[in-house]
């Protein structure tokens, strides 16, 4: 069995996916491979930050891998928090802190629309790849819902009565934006 290393230090994103992938490939995390470092995301684009990381790893370890980054996107906001949604809030954030600085600007606004966007950056012996995947929906007015993580309590997919955060693991794993991008990767990965 191949393995690939997932880029992040986040245990929900690394699970989400790990429970995505069935091929003949295991995925690694960071700290599997003893990577503690804090890898930086200086880029302005989501597809800049997936490729620093995933080229970081690729030419420290020379291990193939991939990395993700992800922004909510809202339109009143003119695609704000975007690329920084992650520290939204502050360097030291935390996740309720970027959901409510995202609804005290978002409070006057009849338009909700928004939509989460991944990119996947995939580095297989040293060509780069990238998987995009996108899911469409709106902000709430406030949190709702327990399962998740980061914005998913105030994020409504289109075609759903609930946020991210009350839908089963399942079925936001069928529909969200990483599991899109994570089926073009493993698309990608089976040809």
């Amino acid at each position: 069995m191949k393995q690939l290393v997932f880029a992040t230090n986040n245990s929900h994103k690394l699970e989400e996916v790990k429970s995505m992938v069935q091929l003949d490939y295991r995925i690694v995390s960071l700290s599997e491979i003893g990577c503690f470092d804090e890898i930086p995301e200086t880029e302005p684009t989501l597809e800049g930050n997936a490729l620093l990381k995933a080229q970081y790893i690729f030419d420290k370890y020379k291990m193939n891998c991939f990395a993700d980054d992800t922004g909510l996107e809202i339109e009143a906001l003119d695609g704000r928090p975007g690329v920084y949604s992650a520290r939204y809030a502050g360097s030291d954030c935390i996740a309720a802190n970027n959901i409510d600085k995202v609804l005290k600007e978002m409070q006057y606004f009849e338009n909700r629309k928004a939509c989460f966007r991944t990119v996947i950056a995939l580095i297989i012996d040293g060509n780069s790849h990238f998987f995009e995947g996108k899911v469409e929906g709106h902000i709430l007015r406030s949190p709702s819902g327990l399962k998740g993580f980061g914005y998913d309590p105030i994020f409504m997919p289109i075609g759903y009565s609930g946020s991210f955060a009350e839908l089963s693991p399942d079925i936001k794993n069928q529909i969200s934006h990483r599991a899109l991008a994570v089926k073009n990767l493993i698309n990608h990965l089976n040809h």
